[in-house]
């Protein structure tokens, strides 16, 4: 038997190409550049929504431009290839970005005029109708989301990728929902009920801080996706310049 060798580099040099080849790599290329990453990074940018700070992408390996297997994936993204496409789509994504800093405002107005009615006794109209405000803002936001789940997780509530904030979502809307029978049943003092909206405030304060965290994750691993976008587009550039023929492609 006749011992055969061989060299690993040499072997695998054959099939090496950079990245770049010239006018082929650049035409497979140039359809993913395009604009479309620059709505993605604004759409990233506002994505406040307490239903789903809606920005993630999907796995990307840099090394070899070539996604993530699935089962890599599956563990660590928000939203699948499909989610995120409907996501997109949505008008609902656009009305969740802009309830949510809106309901943050009433949060934050309504929190001074209750610490000031508890200090001092006056302004008790005010704090109320602070607090009524709030609740109606938590209830436009909890129904415009729960739509905005079923159209992209195909789920009203609790999809898996925000279960937990779903759950401190429903115990927010529980505490002002008591707030709101106590106030019109006439049960408990004011001071009793403004202590029952503080609670809602503070349910409120540490839901808001999971979806920061989720949207903070979400632009984490937006970024890998976004810098490739931008390696590609720069390729494609360089290649136009090469080739002037591929600049009709744009």
């Amino acid at each position: 038997m006749t011992a055969v060798s061989f060299s690993p580099e040499q072997d695998l040099s054959a099939h090496r190409k950079p990245y770049w080849d010239g006018q082929n790599a650049a035409e497979s290329d140039v359809k993913l550049a395009g604009g479309g990453h620059i709505f993605e990074g604004w759409l990233d940018s506002i994505a406040a929504c307490p239903w789903g700070a809606h920005a993630g992408l999907h796995s990307f390996n840099l090394d070899q431009q070539t996604p993530a297997p699935k089962s890599a994936m599956s563990k660590s993204q928000l939203y699948t290839a499909e989610q995120r496409q409907r996501r997109d789509a949505s008008p609902w994504t656009i009305v969740q970005a802009v309830l949510a800093p809106l309901q943050f405002l009433a949060f934050a107005v309504s929190l001074v005029l209750i610490g000031r009615y508890i200090l001092t006794g006056s302004g008790y109209e005010a704090a109320t109708i602070s607090i009524l405000v709030k609740t109606f803002a938590l209830y436009a936001i909890m129904i415009t989301g729960s739509i905005w789940e079923k159209v992209v997780f195909d789920k009203w509530l609790f999809a898996h990728a925000f279960f937990w904030e779903d759950v401190f979502s429903m115990l927010v809307l529980a505490l002002q929902t008591t707030y709101v029978g106590a106030l019109l049943l006439g049960l408990g003092s004011p001071q009793q009920q403004m202590m029952i909206a503080l609670a809602a405030y503070a349910a409120y304060a540490i839901n808001a801080t999971q979806f920061i965290l989720k949207l903070r994750a979400a632009r984490l691993e937006a970024a890998p996706r976004r810098s490739a976008s931008r390696q590609i587009e720069k390729g494609v550039r360089k290649a136009s310049v090469r080739n002037p023929s591929l600049r009709g492609s744009h």
